[in-house]
């Protein structure tokens, strides 16, 4: 099993619907809780990559499916919505002081600079949130796996999941009254009971390159904190 320590350099994986609150698109309500928080890991010195998803405008394999869109098409779409939750969350840690650029796996040069590994690592060096925007830049690839393989490109120590439960369960703890959270689970054993926390290739990912994963309750102030201090946060998911 992995050890919990205090992480020099993080990625956070934010869903898209987090950004929503209890609507559609754009909550500023949210934007500004999403933040507060980050900008206290930010402040306790712990370089941040942020990864975004989209499906607060569109989810690109179920909109193709619903729409009779091509799944491509669908999946551009959802990068596109990736952009602009990007410069929401940059905007709004530029509005409390923290400097933040934008990163995006394909080119909108108007908007955001283009992904180059690089240039994201010496951002972070230089005291700067990079969000990492567009997933992939492919389709038929998720943004958890998108988080993933920017975690390992830039040498992110943990990759951190922020959803609205407080780590990963044995079964959905929203039906099942009697279901168990995981204080600590191994790659394989997350593979094996195909947890749906994440998809099979950014734990297969994760696996191959030894990044550990934490999963917790974004909706938790202070939750994000602990966990790169260290501190008991979430279900930690690492080592084989």
């Amino acid at each position: 099993m992995a050890d919990r320590r205090r992480f020099e350099r993080v990625i956070i994986k934010l869903s898209g619907e987090a950004l929503a609150g209890d609507g559609f698109g754009l909550d500023q309500k949210v934007l500004r809780y999403i933040a507060t928080e980050i900008k206290a890991v930010y402040e306790a010195g712990t370089q941040v990559a942020i990864v975004v998803g989209g499906g607060n405008f569109v989810r690109g394999e179920a909109f193709s499916q619903e729409g009779g869109i091509d799944r491509t098409i669908a999946d551009q779409m959802g990068m596109l919505a990736t952009i602009m939750n990007s410069l929401a969350i940059q905007s709004a840690l530029e509005a409390q002081g923290v400097p933040t650029r934008v990163q995006s796996a394909i080119n909108v040069a108007q908007v955001a600079e283009s992904f180059i590994r690089r240039r994201a690592i010496r951002h972070l060096e230089k005291g700067r949130i990079v969000v990492l925007a567009a997933g992939t830049g492919n389709p038929y690839f998720t943004t958890d796996t998108a988080a993933v393989l920017r975690a390992i490109e830039i040498d992110a120590d943990c990759l951190i999941k922020a959803t609205k439960v407080d780590g990963i369960y044995d079964k959905d703890p929203k039906r099942h009254g009697d279901a168990v959270r995981y204080e600590n689970l191994n790659y394989t054993e997350a593979i094996a009971k195909r947890l749906a926390v994440m998809d099979q290739t950014a734990f297969t990912l994760c696996r191959e390159h030894k990044l550990p994963v934490i999963v917790l309750n974004f909706n938790e102030p202070g939750s994000l904190l602990r966990a790169v201090s260290g501190e008991p946060a979430g279900t930690l998911v690492g080592g084989e």
